[in-house]
């Protein structure tokens, strides 16, 4: 997989947008801020830009490789070998949490006769699929979607006012209960998910085209799509308001499904069902797709030749908790507390300091 330079820029960047808006519109983010979940998200956003800031700096110290070769390069064999499969351990937690999500969804909205264990089968194979292919196919896949998921949030943007669903004054007094339990909601959790997860585009940003301004178009691809999952996120507030809303299992669902327009369209909670089957597919794939370009980076082994054993691992990881509530409480609780910022922040932040003590030793030299 070294055909550095054969995604476009304008790829990578709806690649990264789609990512991001991936499973977050399945919960109600920052929930613990009530009203004031749009600061708490727009708080997560700005640090998560931070953190994107700092992943492309280590980027451009050596644009042509990928996170899995900077760590071989910069930390030894030994000591990079064992933080790549740290990281790959990590890509392939996710995207198992991601196909959980996407399995449990399917279950609570249309098969809900059909067993789970053959929902997830089905889901991985059309993803591992995808995979096998490699990230050129990945890129052009999200770039033929970015126009449908757009178009599909918004007009859910634009129903749920025209319907009379909107309620501003749920929004309202603005700090009721100051700073405090908007950057408890905002740190960690909002960081780790879903913006520090761009950690995993440090596999992606070598393939990007050389002489394309990457910095820029990256980074409004990231305020654009944040700016919208704060709008997206708030709708849910100005739907349910702050108590119900929190108590939710598929808020955004619920929100959708009480659009009423049919004369002119029928179930759209269907719409919104696709869509959020389309973010979880293109998530899970990123993360798949991580893992095994790692696997291949250690090993040697063309990519390919991961994707069966690394899908088994995915399929036996994504039922490690008995139940949905179980599931939610150990992602959106020990995960992003504990282990999202170690490979967010810690490792990528000593790695840049490596890189650039290392490079200026050279100098010196």
């Amino acid at each position: 997989m070294n055909s550095a330079g054969s995604v476009r820029v304008s790829e990578l960047a709806a690649g990264l947008s789609l990512f991001e808006v991936g499973s977050t519109t399945l919960f109600l983010m920052g929930g613990e801020a009530k009203q004031d979940a749009w600061l708490a998200m727009l708080i997560g956003a700005f640090a998560g830009l931070l953190l994107l800031i700092i992943h492309l700096t280590i980027h451009h110290q050596e644009p042509d490789l990928d996170l899995f070769l900077l760590l071989k390069r910069y930390m030894g064999k030994i000591l990079g070998t064992v933080v790549s499969l740290s990281f790959i351990g990590y890509f392939a937690y996710e995207a198992s949490r991601n196909l959980r999500d996407l399995s449990e969804v399917t279950t609570l909205t249309l098969l809900n006769k059909t067993p789970m264990w053959l929902i997830s089968i089905i889901s991985l194979l059309v993803v591992a699929n995808t995979v096998r292919y490699g990230y050129r196919v990945l890129f052009l896949i999200c770039m033929i979607l970015f126009p449908v998921i757009v178009f599909g949030y918004v007009l859910i943007s634009i129903l749920i006012p025209a319907t009379g669903l909107f309620h501003t004054e749920l929004s309202l007094p603005v700090l009721e209960n100051g700073w405090g339990n908007i950057f408890k909601a905002a740190i960690p959790e909002i960081i780790s998910f879903p913006f520090g997860q761009v950690v995993l585009f440090l596999v992606f940003y070598p393939y990007g085209r050389k002489g394309k301004n990457l910095n820029k178009v990256v980074i409004i691809a990231y305020i654009a799509t944040a700016v919208s999952l704060t709008f997206i996120n708030q709708l849910i507030i100005f739907v349910m308001g702050p108590d119900i809303a929190m108590f939710s299992t598929l808020p955004l669902l619920q929100t959708v499904q009480l659009i009423d327009m049919t004369e002119v369209l029928e179930r759209m909670d269907a719409l919104f069902t696709l869509l959020l089957f389309l973010g979880l597919g293109i998530k899970i794939a990123f993360f798949f797709q991580g893992a095994v370009i790692g696997l291949e980076r250690i090993t040697g082994a063309s990519y390919r030749r991961w994707v069966l054993p690394a899908g088994i691992v995915l399929y036996g990881l994504s039922f490690l908790s008995p139940n949905f509530t179980e599931h939610l409480e150990v992602g959106r609780g020990i995960a992003l507390i504990y282990s999202s910022p170690l490979f967010q922040i810690v490792l990528p932040l000593i790695l840049l300091i490596v890189i650039l003590i290392k490079k200026r030793m050279k100098i010196n030299k």
